[in-house]
């Protein structure tokens, strides 16, 4: 059955219209973090919406055949969530020792993460285009506030924060250190220097987005606050209450601009 598993894995990375559309979905995760950095300034000029992915495709909904274009995100998050789970099946360990396969399985965890959170956004973007409007930030207060009535529940939710917050700062780490120029084709010259200029600055703000959401989980799972949990709109929200936070709300919010031109522009250099 693994055996089979890693065959279509492998057939469907030989596809070159999987591919593409898998590609696709780059453009599709882009265009909803600029539409993300474009609230979030609204946000921090004092006008009003939801600066997370769900209010970016309700926003996407509200333009003329915004359906169909969440019909398009869906299929593109869904291609490249699949892409990362093959990718993650595929990873292999060449050295044959105890480093080696922990590279493999951080490698495999780390796609798969990252296929749950595409596929998930796909669901969102199909639900809207039906007709739903989810709120996320009620979602997450919801979710939070089940699992503190639950025994160990707050435990459970503190660890789930930790773990957001671990991938925020590994977010950080990736913009300073410039790490995820080894997924991309960096081209030469002047070109070269703008992409890796705009993934740094947009890997450093979704990471400091991130750890926000991550400290917050875990505030709302020490003082068994559900309240106190939240998603993105959330930590925007933390931030806008901070001392200059409409100042630094702007900054993360072109962050997020910088981040999803980024990732249109990572549709055609990524290394699939």
């Amino acid at each position: 059955m693994k055996a089979n598993a890693k065959q279509l894995a492998r057939e469907a990375e030989s596809s070159a219209v999987f591919e593409a559309v898998a590609r696709a979905g780059y453009v599709a995760n882009g265009v909803i973090h600029i539409l993300i950095g474009v609230i979030v300034i609204v946000l921090a000029a004092g006008g009003r919406g939801e600066g997370d992915q769900a209010g970016a495709m309700k926003a996407v909904a509200g333009a003329p055949a915004g359906f169909v274009v969440l019909w398009l995100i869906a299929v593109g998050l869904w291609a490249l969530g699949v892409w990362h789970a093959a990718e993650g099946l595929l990873a292999r360990d060449r050295s044959g020792d105890a480093k080696g396969a922990a590279r493999k399985w951080g490698r495999r965890m780390a796609d798969w993460g990252q296929a749950a959170v595409f596929i998930a956004l796909g669901l969102i973007s199909a639900a809207v285009a039906m007709g739903a409007r989810p709120n996320a930030e009620e979602a997450a207060e919801g979710a939070s506030r089940g699992l503190l009535e639950v025994p160990g529940g707050p435990i459970l939710l503190g660890l789930i924060g930790l773990g957001i917050g671990i991938g925020g700062i590994s977010f950080v780490v990736m913009g300073v250190r410039r790490s995820f120029r080894t997924r991309v084709r960096i081209p030469d010259g002047k070109r070269g220097r703008t992409l890796t200029t705009l993934g740094v600055v947009g890997f450093v703000a979704k990471g400091v987005a991130l750890t926000i959401v991550g400290v917050l989980l875990v505030i709302a799972a020490v003082a068994t606050d559900a309240e106190t949990a939240g998603g993105l709109d959330g930590a925007v929200d933390a931030l806008l209450a901070l001392p200059l936070g409409p100042w630094l709300a702007w900054i993360v919010g072109v962050g997020f601009i910088a981040y999803g031109i980024f990732t249109v522009v990572r549709a055609r250099v990524a290394r699939m």
